[in-house]
């Protein structure tokens, strides 16, 4: 029995076809929605159906909740997967589905607003005793009492938006006079941004890794943690490559933060694919709850291909009701697994480089996964996010996992726009990397 008899992708580029390549195999038909911007996109070309939405800003296209609804309407769309970004934890968007009868695929609407509030997620992450950073409320606090409690923590400090992700609407302070005047700065940005000005600051962890922890549950009260990923190498909080295993937690500590996710997950009533994110402090080893993200993430095929399970499938299944057909003594992993996100940009600002694609080889060969949606002589477009593509690799441990990738980085031709393919084989030649003696500053340091 097939979940949907059609689902409606609501996104863009990659994850738009890695959903529709997960539907197809489920026997269940596609609708491709996009942008002017996007009409040659090969999401487009290889979804049963396709409806243009709107120009090529993102607000009045992919943002563009009723545009979108219309599209399932006229098509007669039965579900909406959103991906990733956009309105993947849009809890107006997951409501306006359910008024609709469209199923939303992805968790239910009171786990996307608790979740989606940093503020009340460490809340709620509290009282279900997992280990959190204790937060200072900035909107609740006179400036004096800011300070107050900022010199008590002490400095360096992160201020965060309670509404942000993806890396925005955060600023590490080492300075005490610039810790009001960066508050006014942010508030004002993530009023634009989200729609709310809500902060919060804490701690800031000097020497961190970034492990974060894939659930899946259903709701029949079913979770299972589907083991962690490494995301410690970032640039400006975006990550930019991800591993797994991670390389620097034991067993122990790694068996704590996937029964401390499960507990997370059975608190709020997860009912999804979802992913708890931690910050690992190297020098006291211990582990500090950071958020949770409910949607599929970006870096989902580092588990897909340690564990084997379609993660997009089991999201689709659970959406519709079924139950979870494995038991976590079924989750089996094997080998090490790593992800290079591709971006077309400027090496050296890191500016995006959008353009034509003169000619484009994508790797192969043994433990070779590309999950891409460009082609030669497609635009890309100045628009939307620079990634373009993702080399996914797997070997028997990490020593090989490197060399494979680092073979598949140099047989990579993308011709007519910048990227970058060499910062990647920078960072996996680096000594402190291959070394594993580095933090989430190590790009900071590096570039």
């Amino acid at each position: 029995m097939k979940p949907f008899k059609k689902v409606l992708i609501a996104n863009r580029g990659e994850i738009a076809i890695r959903v529709l390549r997960s539907c197809r195999e489920l026997g269940i038909e596609t609708v491709a929605v996009y942008s002017t911007a996007d009409e040659n996109s090969l999401h487009v070309k290889l979804a049963d159906e396709s409806v243009c939405i709107g120009p090529a800003k993102s607000v009045h296209s992919y943002l563009n909740i009723h545009a979108i609804l219309s599209a399932a309407e006229i098509t007669g769309a039965d579900a909406i997967h959103p991906g990733y970004g956009f309105l993947s934890e849009n809890e107006e968007f997951a409501k306006m589905c359910e008024q609709c009868g469209i199923t939303f695929i992805g968790p239910n609407t009171e786990c996307l607003r608790s979740m989606g509030d940093k503020i009340e997620s460490k809340k709620i992450a509290r009282e279900a005793e997992v280990p959190t950073l204790e937060p200072i409320l900035v909107n609740d606090s006179s400036d004096e009492k800011i300070i107050e409690e900022v010199k008590k923590i002490g400095l360096p400090i992160l201020i965060k938006a309670s509404a942000g992700g993806g890396g925005r609407g955060m600023k590490r302070i080492d300075d005490i006079e610039k810790v009001l005047p960066t508050i006014i700065v942010l508030k004002q940005e993530s009023k634009l941004a989200f729609g709310d000005d809500t902060l919060f600051i804490e701690k800031y962890v000097v020497n961190p890794r970034h492990v974060e922890i894939q659930i899946l549950a259903d709701k029949h009260n079913n979770v299972l943690h589907l083991g962690e990923r490494d995301c410690t190498i970032q640039r400006r909080f975006q990550k930019v490559i991800e591993e797994s295993p991670s390389p620097v937690i034991t067993e122990s500590t790694r068996a704590e933060m996937c029964e401390a996710s499960r507990r997370l997950a059975h608190k709020v009533g997860y009912d999804s694919v979802g992913t708890v994110e931690y910050l690992y402090d190297l020098d006291s080893q211990k582990f500090y709850f950071m958020e949770m993200n409910t949607r599929i993430q970006v870096e989902h095929p580092v588990t897909e291909q340690r564990c084997g399970i379609d993660l997009i499938s089991e999201q689709i299944k659970v959406a519709y009701g079924l139950e979870l057909e494995m038991k976590q003594s079924d989750i089996e992993f094997h080998g090490h697994v790593i992800e290079c996100r591709i971006n077309a940009e400027d090496p050296k600002t890191s500016m995006p480089s959008p353009g034509l694609i003169t000619h484009y080889h994508r790797p192969g060969g043994i433990g070779v996964r590309v999950d891409d949606f460009i082609y030669t002589g497609y635009n890309v477009s100045p628009h939307y996010d620079s990634m373009i593509s993702k080399i996914i690799i797997y070997a028997d441990d990490r020593e090989k996992c490197i060399a494979r990738a680092l073979r598949a980085l140099d047989e990579t031709v993308i011709g007519g726009l910048k990227t970058n393919i060499e910062l990647h084989k920078e960072i996996l030649t680096d000594k402190s990397f291959r070394a594993n003696s580095y933090n989430t500053n190590f790009l900071a340091e590096k570039c």
